[in-house]
């Protein structure tokens, strides 16, 4: 037990020696921010907030998906429902996004079909999706 202990603590050390300054002092985050405030176009305040709440509605949609595939949780309207609710709130943090990297929601939407019919033309083949062109992000 106190090898593993003590192994934990160690881990502890390491992981704060490999994160960065404004994963750990409020100061330094706040000065990030307004650095990239003052130097961008980005509102990182409504960034930020676009990037947790999408990771954590993503993750409530694929909890329901999940609990359907592996646990035998019906594929009822009431979940149907639930994941209708779940992609509700993800469009909402996704349009926080755009709005906060000054973006037009439907430029991006465009930009993504021109990558995939860039990259797959007609017809998904896994060959296509597996090696890019270099470029493609």
């Amino acid at each position: 037990m106190q090898e593993v202990k003590s192994f934990l603590n160690k881990y502890g050390e390491f992981v704060t020696k490999v994160t960065s300054e404004p994963s750990l002092n409020q100061v330094s985050l706040d000065s990030r921010m307004k650095e990239i405030d003052s130097s961008s176009p980005i509102e990182s305040a409504r960034l930020l907030t676009a990037a947790l709440g999408l990771g954590s509605e993503t993750g409530e949609f694929v909890e329901i998906v999940k609990k359907m595939f592996l646990q035998g949780k019906p594929a009822s309207d009431e979940n149907i429902f639930h994941m209708k609710r779940e992609l509700g709130d993800i469009m909402w943090y996704w349009t926080t996004a755009c709005l906060a990297l000054k973006l037009d929601p439907f430029e991006v939407i465009k930009e993504n079909q021109d990558k995939l019919e860039a990259r797959y033309g007609e017809k998904f083949e896994i060959d296509r999706s597996e090696h890019r062109q270099d470029g493609d992000l």
